[in-house]
């Protein structure tokens, strides 16, 4: 029992890393989404951590990346802990079906359950809490705005930005994560099914 702890303990401390450094990769999708909002694939390791041994040990991987970036974001901490929140949902409502559920399709409905969740989820923490917090500290809420209406001129109010653009983003960024975790999950297991009980 020790030994598994141990080994669950290095593969999350591992994969925190990994899901750090992908965090610093992150890049604009300036001409589909404002610039200030950018695509990473840093919750692949957590979502990878999460279907081998299992979903809290996912989330901590999504804590670890997250208070890693605090050193080096410029978000004053609220990027960190809003893609904390929306990454811990994701990977573990994902990986809490697969545990459940063991199998290829446990693993394709709890990735669709957890995508759509995060992206759902996301509208309410971003108008209630994100944006609300980025407007008094960094952007005022108009610019943040006109960023958006700027791409498409029919969201000029920031519920309308939020469900055009956020709540597809936040889809797609699960599913493409995903759908690399589909890829690459059979090779890594290897490695990884030694911390399973």
């Amino acid at each position: 029992m020790k030994n598994q702890n141990v080994h669950k303990i290095t593969i999350t401390a591992i994969m925190g890393a990994i899901g750090f450094i992908l965090m610093m990769l992150e890049f604009p999708l300036s001409f589909i989404i404002p610039s200030f909002i950018k695509f990473d694939f840093s919750e692949l390791p957590a979502l990878i951590t999460g279907f081998a041994i299992g979903p809290w040990w996912g989330v901590l991987v999504c804590l670890i990346k997250n208070v890693l970036h605090l050193f080096v974001g410029s978000t004053a901490g609220v990027g960190e802990l809003s893609n904390f929140v929306l990454g811990a949902i994701f990977v573990f409502a994902a990986s809490a079906v697969y545990e459940k559920k063991k199998t290829r399709a446990g693993a394709l409905i709890g990735s669709l359950v957890g995508a759509v969740l995060m992206a759902v989820i996301s509208l309410a923490t971003n108008y209630f809490f994100v944006y609300p917090i980025y407007a008094k500290m960094l952007i005022p809420m108009d610019a943040i705005i006109s960023m958006y209406s700027d791409i498409l001129p029919k969201a000029d109010t920031l519920i309308e930005a939020l469900l055009i653009f956020n709540l597809p983003f936040n889809l797609a960024k699960g599913l493409i994560d995903a759908a690399i975790c589909f890829m690459v999950y059979k090779k890594l297991s290897p490695i990884l099914k030694n911390t399973k009980k």
